[in-house]
């Protein structure tokens, strides 16, 4: 797993190279705040060529943090982050890893019958209560989450995963109550807590879409401080020091920044933003869907691009999304080495300062 003088090490190598805070703290580490996705293309060999050349240039040209989830192309992008991360020239405890369980996951490709590969590999098998599937296709309960951290430790060829997410876990609201998803969520804490205590995991943390950044009313919410009061409760039960829960994910850019905006999680002096009560509560922010899938690349306000450094568009779009406060890093989909080095350059340049993107939202 990564660790403190690993990362630093690989810190001193490449930091002249970057503007200042390019390198942020993570638990003892220390990471780049442009990490690499892996979500987007098809389950193709050609798409799994392009991510892994991807990887090895943005891990040898500074950055050290690879996000991704089993169910991201059909295991595919796990298994292409492990290839990578084994051929690139930089120790594998300088990386911080990061992925992801709760979508069901196919292998290798698409099956014919979906439904059919879902009830025979899980349902037929007893890994998952059909009561716990939401939608056909989500489960967050702790018997599957163990299932699926197995097979992404084999997926990736790692003996341990850095930063391990329970993955939009709002999708069990489509079939449960709040209280019952809470309920599921420290159940699953708990049994995180104790693969952590065995090492398979250095941190979990959780990875959404909607729950974190929407109001109390709106059917997808999650309440950030019943999540932490959760994972404490599972540390007592599982019996740690304290509790491995670390990080959040969220989307965050330009056109999407609710996580700044909407005061919907409840803090010591009242109702807070996603980001600054994880920025109280000393959880690490890693911000998805910075460039928009490349729509911030071809398009941009005016006002926001003109505060922004950087020499491309793309590369505005991603210094916006790391100079939210709080953010740890800003993850940019790599799925070849074209644009690598444009998104990697990108932390050359200077990030807004709290004053600046402040002003930006008045």
């Amino acid at each position: 797993m990564a660790t403190r003088e690993a990362t630093w090490d690989y810190r001193d190598d490449h930091h002249e190279r970057f503007a200042r805070t390019y390198y942020r703290a993570f638990s003892d580490c220390v990471v780049s705040s442009i990490g690499v996705g892996t979500y987007l293309g098809e389950p193709t060999d050609a798409a799994d060529e392009g991510y892994h050349d991807a990887i090895v240039q943005a891990l040898e040209s500074g950055v050290n943090v690879v996000d991704t989830a089993i169910n991201y192309r059909c295991q595919r992008s796990e298994r292409v982050v492990g290839d990578a991360i084994d051929d690139a020239d930089v120790d594998r405890e300088a990386v911080l890893v990061a992925t992801k369980g709760g979508f069901v996951g196919f292998d290798g490709d698409r099956p014919a019958d979906p439904g059919q590969y879902i009830r025979e590999e899980y349902l037929d098998s007893g890994i998952v209560d059909p009561d716990d599937l939401a939608l056909g296709q989500h489960c967050i309960a702790p018997d599957y989450v163990d299932d699926q951290l197995d097979r992404s430790l084999d997926n990736l060829g790692l003996d341990a995963i850095d930063l391990y997410y329970i993955h939009n876990p709002e999708t069990q609201l489509e079939t449960k109550s709040r209280e019952d998803v809470y309920d599921q969520l420290e159940a699953t804490f708990t049994r995180l807590e104790e693969r952590a205590q065995a090492g398979d995991v250095r941190h979990y943390g959780v990875a959404t879409w909607e729950a974190f950044r929407v109001g109390p009313d709106h059917e997808s919410y999650l309440s950030l401080p019943e999540v932490v009061s959760r994972a404490r409760a599972a540390s007592d039960a599982a019996g740690t020091d304290a509790t491995h829960l670390r990080a959040i994910q969220l989307p965050f850019n330009v056109y999407m920044a609710d996580a700044f905006t909407v005061e919907s999680h409840e803090g010591a002096d009242g109702p807070q933003s996603a980001l600054w009560f994880a920025n109280d509560a000393g959880l690490d922010v890693f911000t998805s869907a910075s460039i928009m899938q490349g729509k911030l690349a071809a398009e941009m306000p005016d006002e926001v691009e003109a505060e922004l450094d950087g020499e491309t568009r793309a590369q505005r779009a991603i210094n916006f999304a790391r100079s939210a406060p709080g953010v740890t890093t800003s993850l940019v989909g790599m799925g070849s080495p074209a644009h690598v080095q444009e998104n990697v350059d990108a932390g050359t340049f200077e990030p807004l300062g709290a004053g600046a993107f402040d002003a930006v939202f008045e």
